[in-house]
């Protein structure tokens, strides 16, 4: 005897990801990202700043991850079928995943030629990298406050935000450097600049990394501690038992629930499966950020029917 209840939760396509509803914004930090890697790039040559370089192929890595997050909207927002039962809103995770693997590969690259400047020191024209280091400081500020408020909803976005955030780092970074050759004439400024940017991107990226393993590993959604969803659906009046409890993340603002909840016959027959469900899910509902839930109630005594049936 089985029942499956789904509350508060609208079936069909997910267009109601957290990372779609930032789609414009999305858009137009990347206008802006592509327009100072262009700039950054002259930049840096023209000033022979390896920072400003470093600095602008970190900003390409981004405006890729900025591609892929937009990319993968398109596709999370196509409706499920048979075979993609949940559509295609793990999309964006990957795309996260994606980031993250760019990301490294960027930090490696740029710890690489840091190295290589000390080894064969260039002359930066102070004065240029300070200009172009501003302009690209304005810019990603500007980016920043148009992803602030989605990063605290999307793995997606939040990835774009930390890289657009380390941008802006290094931004800064470059016109610290800058300004000590400017004033100084130290050279060696301009490499250990870049090392700092490198070492900024890599801590960030590993931690989004692990929270984007965890999604792919469907490990319980952060903030779900599941004894207490165990205590809570025990505690309803008429549950014996709760076994085959699972709770995962499809993407970013789409925690989904499952249980096989083992209820008193006399309650059962008592109240009817929908008041049960009911309560069930109001009692997740009050406690947990868990809306998608599917519950199978069962009599005393069938999951040992179950695991019969399984050996």
């Amino acid at each position: 005897m089985g029942a499956g209840h789904d509350h508060g939760h609208a079936h069909g396509a997910p267009a109601g990801t957290a990372t779609s509803a930032y789609r414009g914004r999305l858009r137009v930090a990347l206008a802006i990202t592509l327009g100072i890697v262009v700039v950054q790039i002259v930049g840096g040559l023209l000033a022979d700043s390896l920072a400003l370089v470093a600095d602008s192929a970190h900003m390409a890595t981004d405006a890729l991850g900025l591609g892929m997050a937009l990319l993968a909207i398109h596709f999370a927002n196509r409706p499920p079928s048979d075979q993609a039962t949940f559509g295609y809103a793990r999309a964006e995770i990957l795309a996260a995943l994606a980031n993250c693997l760019l990301l490294l590969g960027v930090g490696g690259y740029v710890l690489y030629e840091s190295v290589q400047r000390f080894v064969t020191p260039a002359h930066t024209e102070g004065h240029l990298a300070v200009v172009f280091g501003v302009i690209g400081l304005v810019a990603n500020m500007v980016s920043l406050a148009l992803l602030m408020r989605g990063q605290k909803e999307s793995l997606n976005v939040r990835g774009a935000f930390l890289e657009v955030a380390a941008d802006a780092l290094g931004s800064v970074t470059v016109i610290v450097s800058a300004l000590v050759i400017m004033f100084t004439g130290w050279q060696a400024a301009d490499p250990i600049a870049s090392l700092v940017i490198a070492l900024m991107i890599v801590p960030r990226t590993v931690k989004l990394l692990r929270e984007t393993l965890n999604v792919l590993l469907e490990a319980a959604p952060k903030g779900v501690d599941m004894a207490e969803v165990r205590a809570h659906i025990l505690a309803t009046e008429g549950v014996e038992d709760v076994h085959d409890l699972h709770a995962w993340t499809i993407t970013s603002g789409m925690p989904v629930l499952s249980a096989h909840v083992v209820v008193s016959s006399d309650v059962l027959s008592a109240i009817g499966h929908e008041k049960m469900l009911h309560e069930l899910q109001d009692c997740l509902g009050g406690h947990f950020d868990v809306e998608h839930c599917t519950f199978q109630l069962e009599p005393g005594g069938h999951a040992e029917h179950e695991a019969r049936l399984c050996h």
